[in-house]
C-alpha cells in the first residue's frame, strides 16, 4: 500500500514477522544458540496470514537451531479465520476445515504443538481429544534458552 509514499515505505522497511528478524540475526551472526533444553519433536502450524505474507518458514527454522528438536509443519488451514470458528452458524465448517489439522497434532505425539497465531492454536485445542493448550513459538524458544 501507499508504494509512492516514501514515509510508509520506511516503515515498511523497519517491520518484520518476530521469526524473520531472528532468523535474520542468525545468518549475520547475531543471534546466540547456547540453547539450554531441546524441544524435543514440535508439531508446528503454520498460520495462514504468514503464507500469505510469503516469507517462508522463518518460524521453523529458527526453532530447527534448537539441537535435538524436529519441527513437524502443518501447512493447512485451521478453521479459525478470525471470527468465523466462534459464530454459531459456521462452527461445524469451522470443526470440518480444522479437523486435518488436529489429527495431524494428535498423531504426531509431539512434546509441543504450537502456532504464531494464537486463535489458529486455540481453534486446534478445542478440537483436540484431550483438550492441550497450544504453546506460542516465541514461549517455545524462551524454554529452549532457558528463560
Amino acid at each position: 500500500m501507499f508504494a509512492e509514499d516514501a514515509d510508509v515505505q520506511a516503515v515498511r522497511a523497519r517491520m518484520f514477522d518476530p521469526f524473520e528478524y531472528l532468523l535474520l540475526r542468525h545468518r549475520a551472526g547475531r543471534l546466540r544458540t547456547d540453547f539450554k533444553n531441546s524441544l524435543g519433536k514440535v508439531s508446528y502450524h503454520v498460520p495462514c496470514h504468514l503464507r500469505v505474507q510469503n516469507i517462508g518458514l522463518k518460524t521453523r527454522d529458527v526453532l530447527k537451531l534448537v539441537p535435538q528438536t524436529t519441527v513437524d509443519v502443518i501447512e493447512r488451514c485451521s478453521g479459525h479465520n478470525g471470527t468465523y470458528a466462534v459464530k454459531q452458524e459456521f462452527r461445524a465448517a469451522s470443526v470440518k476445515i480444522g479437523q486435518p489439522v488436529a489429527q495431524r497434532v494428535l498423531a504426531a505425539q509431539a512434546d509441543h504443538y504450537a502456532s504464531d497465531c494464537p486463535m489458529a492454536g486455540h481453534q486446534i485445542e478445542s478440537l483436540l481429544d484431550p483438550p492441550r493448550q497450544p504453546e506460542h513459538p516465541l514461549k517455545l524458544l524462551r524454554y529452549a534458552y532457558g528463560i
